[in-house]
């Protein structure tokens, strides 16, 4: 028996061990595989790179002279291996857009579209969980009716039309919104953005007005993004409840007495806490992977838009590093999320 026992701890603790090497493998082929794919389109892309840098009028000699230095002369698999060499000292090369180091203007470009998404996110989460709980306990009513109405609108309806209403209406008829961009002209240009976050470098910078501006700034977009992913957490929170709802437990609480919102909380959440979490999470990714059009109406200086400029300028090394950057986001909010699935739900590991 004690022999047994000791033998347990030791056989959960390589259970555990090989699941988390799994998970590692697992993620390494992942972005393995998002690393060749990103690659393939950059290399298989009709957009000639020597030629944006040269020039329509380069002469052959200069032209086949950029096209050495690029490495593009070489074999595919010669040319993925420099890619690697070169990702692996931080170089994701120069953006002819904008003449700057790619990861320097991904740098730059990220952290505003992670503040736009992450505000929109606690927001759309927050609010999508109660009404879909709500509908649940309430379902059939009119309440249920109007809130299924408007999240079936939040799935329908274009994001860049609906975009274009907001500011038609909120900053052109109205005047309620200072407009697009993250700040006024008069705090663009004088407040330093030490660490990319407008809410935060508004704050320490001590200028009159400058937070509240970007927090004007800020509604509109905000609003947008968390009324989608609103839409589709509500629905499914919803749907999940009433799954839940038509178990045999539930029946047993209520033999026993228990209302109706403490079966719901005590009892519903904690059982589809992991479905609520893995769709949160990929609303989150999706914001941050699709946030393009919101942040091109809005002129909200993200990744998105900085994705659209390369698109147009046909930049295939800035599109390239975007693409990488997003896809490497996408993953490992996906694996984070995984791992905290299963350890808040036993029936997942």
């Amino acid at each position: 028996m004690s022999l047994a026992v000791k033998k347990m701890p030791s056989s959960r603790a390589r259970h555990h061990l090989l699941g988390l090497a799994q998970s590692l493998l697992t993620l390494a082929l992942t972005l393995l595989g998002l690393l060749v794919i990103t690659f393939l389109l950059s290399a298989l892309s009709p957009v000639d790179r020597v030629l944006q840098i040269v020039g329509d009028h380069a002469s052959e000699s200069t032209y086949q002279q950029v096209k050495q230095q690029l490495g593009l002369d070489q074999p595919l698999i010669v040319q993925f291996w420099h890619y690697l060499t070169q990702l692996v000292h931080g170089n994701l090369g120069i953006a002819s857009s904008t003449g700057q180091p790619v990861l320097s203007d991904l740098m730059t470009a990220f952290p505003a579209t992670i503040e736009l998404a992450t505000i929109a996110l606690i927001f759309g989460a927050t609010l999508g969980v109660l009404l879909g709980i709500l509908c649940a306990r309430y379902v059939g009513s009119k309440f249920d009716i109007v809130v299924r109405f408007i999240t079936l609108l939040g799935n329908s309806v274009p994001i860049f039309w609906l975009g274009l209403l907001m500011l038609l209406l909120f900053y052109a008829q109205l005047h309620w919104s200072p407009g697009p961009g993250r700040l006024d002209d008069i705090y663009q240009y004088t407040i330093e953005m030490k660490t990319g976050f407008a809410l935060i470098d508004t704050w320490r910078s001590g200028e009159s007005g400058a937070f509240a501006n970007a927090i004007g700034h800020l509604i509109l977009p905000v609003a947008l993004l968390a009324y989608y992913s609103l839409a589709s957490i509500t629905r499914l929170t919803r749907s999940s409840c009433l799954s839940e709802l038509n178990k045999e437990y539930v029946t047993l609480a209520r033999a026993k007495g228990a209302g109706e919102l403490r079966i719901i909380f005590s009892h519903v959440l904690p059982n589809i806490r992991g479905t609520l979490l893995t769709v949160v999470a990929l609303s989150y990714t999706g914001m941050l992977e699709g946030a393009v059009l919101t942040e091109t109406v809005f002129s909200w200086p993200g990744i998105g838009r900085y994705l659209t400029t390369a698109l147009f300028a046909g930049d295939t090394t800035a599109i390239m590093g975007g693409t990488l950057l997003i896809g490497i986001g996408f993953i490992l909010i996906n694996n984070l999320t995984d791992l905290l699935v299963r350890q808040l739900d036993p029936r997942a590991r």
